[in-house]
């Protein structure tokens, strides 16, 4: 692949390592409402789904507007509430992103997470306003595995799909960012080295600290 010009992150499991409180919110709220859903649901079959895709699926039945935000509400509420004392970057993720930086390699970001979510992750890590783009889902962008996120990271920071380089932990995630065109590198910090190679990733990584030559010859040549 030609040098990237841009790198477009997943945030929840990406930036920071917080896929376990997100599973503990989901899990409580799936017992609440009797349902059989497991970690591993949400976990990996589901990551990438926006809140409001993921209703139907755990509760069998389409799930009414109001209904769907008063249950984002109140997981999203116990997440960031569980996760808050806990919240740090990935190792290596500041001084990665500088170098980035350094390199004129846009940054941008493509999560499904709620605004709120969003906001309140880059904000405590001091990224608020460090991202050339913010694609979030909305009436024409859907969630993972479609590659609407994707494609309209790139078309905000300006880039070609082709000429992108995602970070995603999740299967999803992966199949989402090759069918948008980008090359894809995974992050192990739900999903296995081998289940990101096998939806796609041409490359995995534990954090920021210590890249693969792949990915070094990607982002920086």
């Amino acid at each position: 692949m030609a040098r990237a010009l841009a790198a477009v992150f997943d945030l929840d499991g990406t930036l920071v390592d917080n896929m376990t409180y997100h599973g503990d919110a989901w899990v409580a709220l799936a017992r609440r409402l009797g349902s059989a859903a497991t970690r591993e649901d949400f976990e990996l079959r589901w990551a990438g789904r926006t809140a409001r895709e993921i209703f139907p699926a755990l509760l069998g039945r389409d799930v009414p507007e109001a209904e769907a935000a008063a249950l984002e509400h109140e997981k999203e509420s116990a997440y960031r509430a569980a996760y808050a004392p806990h919240l740090e970057p990935l190792p290596g993720l500041h001084a990665f992103l500088d170098r980035l930086d350094a390199a004129g390699v846009k940054l941008a970001i493509a999560s499904a997470a709620p605004v709120e979510n969003r906001d309140f992750v880059l904000s405590a890590l001091g990224l608020d306003g460090r991202f050339a783009a913010l694609a979030t889902p909305g009436p024409l962008v859907r969630g993972k595995p479609h590659p609407d996120l994707f494609v309209r990271a790139a078309e905000l920071a300006g880039v070609p799909c082709e000429r992108c380089v995602a970070f995603e932990d999740a299967v999803n995630g992966v199949i989402a960012a090759r069918a948008a065109g980008m090359a894809a590198a995974g992050v192990r910090t739900a999903a296995s080295d081998s289940a990101l190679r096998e939806a796609g990733a041409f490359t995995t990584i534990d954090d920021y600290a210590k890249l693969t030559p792949e990915l070094e010859a990607a982002l920086f040549g």
